[in-house]
């Protein structure tokens, strides 16, 4: 009889991650089957490793125009070998959904059926559901579930042949990026607030503590901005009726990256005091977060993210200043757009820089009532810049 199991990651510690990646223990290993709605980059790292080592005899099914597939998750899925199918529905109404894992080996089957896409979120992060099941292909009940599964996949290109392609170059995935069928995690879309409000929220509802610490995904757009930047090509222009020549004005608020992450939030970062002593800085210290290892976040923040803003001497000598715009959403509520102060603290010779602390400081300011409440504590500040006017940002505590 079947052996099940009954996976509710995030209530129990047991992970999609670490069930998926039992299944590939079932022995000799003959065919793996992937069918996921959603991929990201992150999701497939998490199982790199399994699906590399088996890469030959396996097949992916993935969504595609549904607004979360990604350029980079394609992509690394071919880097990795396997034979990789995109499923195009033609139409966002109706997405290629089913979530499903399969190892088949010579005398059993480990197959996961449940709500995980292979992103880091449905692999680790979230709630999600599933059921693992061992089928024992001895027994002809179990045997046909496998050979069902087999069947069913096998035939989705022969029948839908509009609808599912085979990719086996990284141009073709490029190509679906230019028609808007993947997205790409480089230019993520700016976060998208359930509504907005003028006031400090009455929601204290603080973010859930499940069973599984959360993962993040790597910052792939400040790896890539702190490398030297090509200079920004020339804009295309288009010519009058009379011939003469105009630049159109840039897209803002499009598309933007994802350029900080800072660590769980503390009281000093959201400037709620400890006690009656507890002095406020008023500010939030712009350190190294979640970035990549090789980003020196001393340099990364005035000389890359905020290059473009208009940098005057500040209150002392070693420290210079500038102001901007940035819009604060919080658990999904957009609170405005403000003019806050940023700080950078000049200099290579200090105590602090040579004990790698903050030189770059966001100052609250008229977001302080906002951002000091206690069910912030523990959540992750997101900033954002937009790509089309680096003068304008994001800041999201969600």
């Amino acid at each position: 009889m079947a052996k099940r199991e009954f996976i509710l990651q995030g209530f129990t510690t047991r992970t999609h991650k670490d069930a998926i990646a039992q299944l590939f223990e079932v022995p000799k290993v003959q065919r793996v089957i992937v069918s996921v709605a959603f991929v990201t980059r992150s999701g497939v790292e998490l199982l790199e490793e399994q699906l590399r080592k088996h890469a030959a005899n396996t097949t992916a099914f993935i969504g595609i125009r549904n607004d979360i597939t990604s350029t980079q998750g394609a992509k690394l899925l071919l880097d990795v070998g396997t034979s990789l199918h995109v499923v195009d529905t033609g139409s966002r109404a109706v997405l290629f959904h089913p979530k499903l894992y399969m190892v088949k080996g010579a005398t059993a089957a480990r197959v996961i059926i449940g709500s995980a896409n292979l992103t880091i979120g449905g692999l680790n992060n979230n709630v999600e559901a599933g059921i693992a099941m061992e089928l024992d292909l001895s027994v002809e009940d179990e045997r046909t579930v496998v050979e069902s599964i087999e069947r069913e996949f096998d035939a989705l290109a022969t029948e839908y042949p509009q609808h599912v392609n085979v990719i086996t170059a990284a141009a073709q995935v490029d190509d679906l990026q230019s028609r808007g069928l993947l997205v790409d995690e480089m230019a993520t879309s700016p976060p998208k607030p359930n509504n907005s409000s003028s006031a400090p929220s009455d929601d204290t509802v603080p973010r859930i503590k499940l069973k599984v610490t959360p993962l993040r995904r790597k910052l792939a757009a400040a790896k890539k901005a702190a490398a030297k930047q090509p200079a920004a090509p020339p804009a295309t222009k288009k010519k009058t009726k009379k011939g003469a020549s105009v630049t159109p004005p840039p897209a803002t608020g499009v598309a933007y990256e994802l350029v900080w992450e800072s660590k769980p939030l503390t009281r000093r970062d959201l400037n709620i005091p400890d006690g009656d002593n507890t002095n406020s800085t008023g500010s939030i210290s712009l350190d190294k977060g979640l970035l990549p290892a090789d980003v020196d976040h001393r340099h990364y923040f005035r000389e890359i993210i905020f290059s473009a803003l208009s940098w005057k001497p500040g209150r002392t000598d070693t420290v210079e200043e500038a102001y901007t715009k940035f819009q604060l959403i919080l658990k999904g509520v957009s609170y405005g757009v403000f003019d806050l102060r940023v700080a950078h603290t000049k200099g290579t010779d200090s105590a602090a820089y040579k004990q790698n602390n903050a030189m770059t400081r966001l100052s609250w300011g008229p977001t302080r009532d906002y951002v000091g409440s206690e069910d912030l504590l523990g959540r992750n500040l997101s900033l954002f810049r937009d790509k089309a006017d680096p003068s304008s940002f994001v800041l999201e505590i969600d």
